[in-house]
């Protein structure tokens, strides 16, 4: 069984997808054993307490320099056995050092079809303000390792979705929640923790056997 870890920094609607995917059997030789968040007022706290899942607050302000931080966090994850690192709107910035340390053991769910909306700068709602600006038809998620490029990493799993003629960038969040990011992230959280997902040349490759 390995041990997950999600790192939060909101509300915690994906982190409670894959609680509730966990409840049902759906992840598979996984379990969610540690929830690190970056604010203390996180609403995803409540839930992870909710869930009986341990959890810590990691604030960067309270590290003078980024180093300080990271070696916290790497701590923290090897203080929890942590097997696979889950970014579920974590909004500080992962460094180099501990994706080295994680290397293919970190993911990331982004509310649209990589490549397109992502990168610096595009997170949270400004991803579907972006789409909608430019009017695309199509939209979706990704589920993605994180290595050291913004959205750069090997893409694991995607999902279209429909955008509607009278969206607004929240109509369009929630709708891509709720039919993407919440199947996706679980899915690939059961995939990893299956051995099932390979890497080869940064792609990755799915074996269902």
């Amino acid at each position: 069984m390995l041990n997950i870890a999600v790192l939060v920094s909101g509300g915690g609607t994906n982190l409670q997808a894959l609680i509730d995917s966990e409840k049902r059997g759906e992840i598979i030789n996984g379990t969610i054993s540690l929830v690190i968040s970056s604010k203390p007022d996180a609403y995803a706290l409540e839930r992870a307490k909710n869930a009986g899942i341990p959890s810590r607050v990691l604030l960067r302000k309270q590290y003078a320099a980024s180093e300080d931080y990271d070696c916290a966090l790497i701590n923290l994850l090897r203080e929890y056995q942590i097997d696979l690192v889950v970014l579920a709107g974590f909004m500080t910035i992962i460094s180099d050092r501990v994706i080295a340390s994680y290397r293919n053991r970190i993911i990331n769910v982004h509310p649209s079809l990589i490549p397109a909306f992502c990168g610096e700068g595009f997170y949270g709602l400004r991803v579907h303000e972006a789409a909608l600006e430019r009017g695309v038809k199509i939209t979706g998620a990704t589920v993605h390792f994180v290595n050291e490029v913004c959205d750069g990493g090997p893409i694991i799993l995607q999902k279209a979705v429909h955008v509607a003629g009278d969206d607004t960038a929240q109509t369009l969040q929630k709708r891509v929640m709720e039919e993407a990011e919440w199947q996706l992230l679980p899915r690939a959280v059961s995939l990893f923790c299956q051995g099932k997902l390979n890497i080869t040349n940064d792609r990755v490759s799915i074996n269902e056997q």
